[in-house]
C-alpha cells in the first residue's frame, strides 16, 4: 500500500482549482509584427543575426533569458530522439557551434547519425528559430582557443562531469571537483581534455517562426539550393 494520491484523484482536483492552472486553458495572444518575404535578409545568417541581436538586447534589459540558449535535437542509429538545452558559443556563414563532452549522449548520437535539429526559443519576442543540418567536430585548435575564454571553475567542471554517466550521488561529482580544484588553482592552466570539444551545425533548412494574432503565425523557411543560393518558401502555421 501507498500514501501517495491517485493520479486521477489529483487531476480531478485540478480541474476544480484556478483555470490559470489548466494547461488547456493556457492561451497567450501574440500581438508582434508580422514578417514578411521582401523584408528577409538574402543569407539565412544575415537574417539570424537581426533577430539575435534582437533578443540580446531584450536580455540586456531582462526580457530574454539567455539568447544563446538553444535546444539540440539527436538522434541515436536506431532513431531513438532525444533533446537537451546547450548554448551556442559562435555563429558565422558556416553555422552554429556549442561544446560538450565528445562522451556525452548528444555527441555519441552525432557519431552514428550526424542530423541535428537547433530551435531558439524567444518566447517574450513571440519568436522561435528552428535550424535542420548537419554536425561535425571543431578542430581541436578552435576548441582549445574556445577551452581558454571559458571561467577556471568551468574548465574544471568539463573534466570533473563524465558527463550523460550514471553517478552514485551528488558528494562524488564534487570530490572530483574538489580533486582538479586542488590539482589545478586558480593560477594554474588547466590543459584541454581529451574528451571535450566543439561541433559545428551546418544548416540545411533555417525557419524563422513570428507569432501572430489568432494562431495565424508568419513562417519562411531557407533551404539551401546545391549552388550554395537559398530559397525562401512560406509555411502554414
Amino acid at each position: 500500500m501507498t500514501d501517495r494520491e491517485p493520479f486521477l484523484d489529483r487531476r480531478d482536483r485540478l480541474d476544480s482549482l484556478d483555470p490559470a492552472l489548466d494547461p488547456a486553458a493556457m492561451r497567450k495572444q501574440y500581438q508582434a509584427e508580422g514578417l514578411a518575404e521582401q523584408d528577409l535578409a538574402t543569407h539565412p545568417m544575415d537574417q539570424f543575426t537581426r533577430w539575435f541581436e534582437d533578443a540580446a538586447r531584450a536580455a540586456l534589459h531582462g526580457t530574454v533569458y539567455e539568447p544563446n540558449a538553444m535546444v539540440v535535437s539527436t538522434a541515436d542509429a536506431a532513431g531513438h530522439p532525444s533533446s537537451r538545452t546547450v548554448l551556442m558559443k559562435q555563429y558565422d556563414t558556416d553555422g552554429f557551434v556549442f561544446y560538450t563532452n565528445y562522451d556525452s549522449r548528444k555527441a555519441r548520437d552525432l557519431a552514428e547519425n550526424a542530423h541535428v535539429s537547433l530551435l531558439f526559443p524567444w518566447h517574450p519576442l513571440a519568436r522561435q528559430v528552428i535550424v535542420t543540418g548537419t554536425a561535425r567536430r571543431t578542430g581541436r585548435d578552435e576548441t582549445a582557443a574556445y577551452f581558454r575564454t571559458r571561467p577556471h571553475g568551468s574548465q574544471l567542471g568539463a573534466w570533473a562531469s563524465a558527463q550523460s554517466s550514471v553517478i552514485a550521488s551528488r558528494a562524488e561529482l564534487d570530490t572530483a571537483y574538489a580533486a582538479l580544484e586542488a590539482r589545478y588553482p586558480e593560477d594554474e592552466q588547466v590543459p584541454v581534455p581529451p574528451h571535450w570539444g566543439g561541433f559545428r551545425v551546418t544548416p540545411e533548412t533555417i525557419e524563422f517562426w513570428q507569432g501572430r494574432a489568432n494562431r495565424l503565425h508568419d513562417r519562411l523557411r531557407y533551404v539551401a539550393q546545391p549552388d550554395g543560393r537559398w530559397r525562401v518558401e512560406r509555411l502554414s502555421p
